[in-house]
């Protein structure tokens, strides 16, 4: 037996069938390089389905081991419980005063903290379930930008309404991102999307009814996931060009979201100058401003790492022991 595309001999166990006889594994492998790969219709290529989405799984799961260890063995079973936290929060949680005095960075690294195992799993769970469904269908790069707009968008918001006197921290805002993605994909093609806008719901019943959840970055997330997607799905076109409609699409958004959080940060700022001496408002203004030398006197924020004051006092209902989950 022949190969019909080289003519060279082929044993009986290694021939592979052809349209017209038979070919030789390497003349099927020459045939494969040279072939394109199949992609959806919205640019995601028909693969193994998930490793950006195990990746952010592990982030997240690499970066809460750093805040259980980083307490100490005195506080570690509290910090895996969610009942205390270390100077890690005060430098990379999401607090409003901090982000309006500069630290734009915490936008994004809110969405790799969580408070306790039951938030991380929770919220690692959703994106197990969700994650790979929507990384298959928009592509990898596609996915990633959904998944961090949505969270940099739930971060903005929650600058934009939440309390200047707030802490936050969370993947649940890039998770909403992604209900909304999928819900958007689903409709496109005329699936039933039932199961995920139940799960929406339901989800945006818990926020509203149980204290310290960010609404905000919930439904901040959830929009901003639904409008990518949205945009991203609004023509599909031919392959010719999708990659740079799609950049403009991602562009026009971290812009829309840079605007955003321009206005969110000047509604900080007034606040935080129309803050009263000594209330837990005006210390958080002062602290997180570093053109401030002046430390907060004020009687509900609790001392913490370093000389930051810590921002999880028990006295104050709007964070709470363990801030406010996203």
């Amino acid at each position: 037996m022949r190969c019909v595309r080289c003519d060279r001999p082929i044993c009986g166990d290694c021939m592979v069938p052809a349209s017209v006889g038979f070919q030789c594994p390497e003349c099927v492998r020459e045939g494969s390089r040279g072939a394109r790969q199949a992609t959806t219709s919205y640019g995601g290529r028909l693969r193994r389905p998930g490793p950006v989405t195990y990746a952010l799984i592990g982030l997240n799961l690499v970066v809460f081991a750093i805040t259980v260890i980083g307490a100490g063995s005195s506080h570690l079973g509290q910090a895996f419980l969610g009942g205390y936290q270390t100077s890690i929060f005060d430098d990379f949680a999401l607090i409003p005063p901090a982000v309006a005095h500069g630290e734009a960075y915490r936008l994004v690294t809110a969405a790799f903290l969580h408070y306790g195992i039951l938030h991380i799993a929770f919220n690692m769970w959703a994106l197990y379930v969700v994650g790979p469904v929507v990384e298959a269908a928009l592509g990898r790069w596609r996915y990633v930008a959904v998944y961090f707009l949505s969270g940099i968008g739930g971060s903005i918001l929650t600058v934009a309404f939440a309390s200047p006197a707030s802490q936050s921290a969370g993947a649940s805002g890039a998770i909403f991102g992604l209900f909304g993605a999928l819900y958007v994909l689903q409709r496109r093609v005329g699936q039933s999307s039932v199961a995920i806008l139940s799960t929406i719901v339901l989800n945006l019943i818990i926020t509203f009814s149980i204290p310290n959840i960010s609404w905000e970055g919930h439904v901040g997330g959830l929009i901003t996931g639904t409008a990518v997607t949205l945009a991203l799905t609004a023509t599909i076109g031919s392959p010719q060009g999708r990659t740079q409609r799609h950049i403009a699409v991602i562009g026009g958004a971290a812009v829309l979201l840079a605007a955003f959080g321009f206005l969110a940060v000047n509604r900080v700022g007034s606040e935080c100058s129309g803050a009263t001496t000594n209330s837990l408002v005006f210390d958080y203004c002062q602290v997180y401003d570093p053109g401030s030398d002046q430390v907060p006197t004020g009687g509900n924020a609790a001392g913490g790492p370093g000389v930051v004051p810590s921002v999880y006092s028990s006295v104050t209902t709007s964070i709470g022991r363990s801030g406010t989950h996203a």
